[in-house]
């Protein structure tokens, strides 16, 4: 209880985490966005997380690996993606650019090139919020069992009272859902 509430006061382990590896990624000159939880937070819709994600290239997560493995961040296991902070545990997970969110399969929205995406919020490279909605509404509908993001959708909806004209800034590969889910909650 005393993690969740220093997180939702903008502290804590989770928040620890985005600063320190934000700063080391600036450090070695690594384009990266923060995605998940942690952008949402950043947008104005508070809901608890345990990790970190991170937008980066392939080409970029390979230095990441050379360059901070072992030195305050460390692979759970050999061959995995992913780091943990070293300091408190905290997981911080990769996603790719170019890969497809959801399936992992081939669709009109991949994950897009961090240098592209990202906005300065509270001091944090977050992802800008149309591409956010897009990425998690794109997991949702080929994904199994991702009815999270879905529901982070309709929280950021109703939370930052997005107008339906929200629609059009997104891809039309998930703008009806977005409008179908904006008519629900706005009925």
């Amino acid at each position: 209880m005393a993690e969740a509430t220093r997180y939702f006061e903008g502290g804590g382990g989770v928040h620890e985490t985005v600063g320190r590896i934000s700063r080391r990624l600036d450090e070695l000159g690594i384009p990266f966005v923060v995605v998940g939880g942690i952008a949402m937070f950043h947008h104005g819709f508070r809901r608890f997380t345990e990790d970190v994600d991170l937008l980066v290239t392939r080409e970029d997560l390979l230095t990441i690996h050379q360059r901070l493995d072992g030195l305050g961040f460390v692979r759970p296991f050999a061959a995995s993606e992913n780091l943990r902070d070293a300091a408190n545990g905290v997981k911080i997970e990769f996603l790719i650019a170019g890969e497809y969110p959801g399936d992992g399969k081939p669709k009109p929205i991949a994950f897009p090139n961090p240098q592209d995406v990202f906005e300065i919020r509270d001091g944090i490279k977050v992802l800008q919020l149309p591409r956010l909605i897009e990425l998690k509404l794109a997991s949702y509908m080929t994904g199994k069992a991702r009815s999270k993001d879905l529901g982070d959708v309709e929280e950021l909806i109703r939370t930052l009272k997005l107008s339906k004209d929200f629609a059009a800034q997104l891809n039309p590969y998930v703008a009806p859902l977005f409008i179908e889910k904006w008519d629900e909650i706005n009925s």
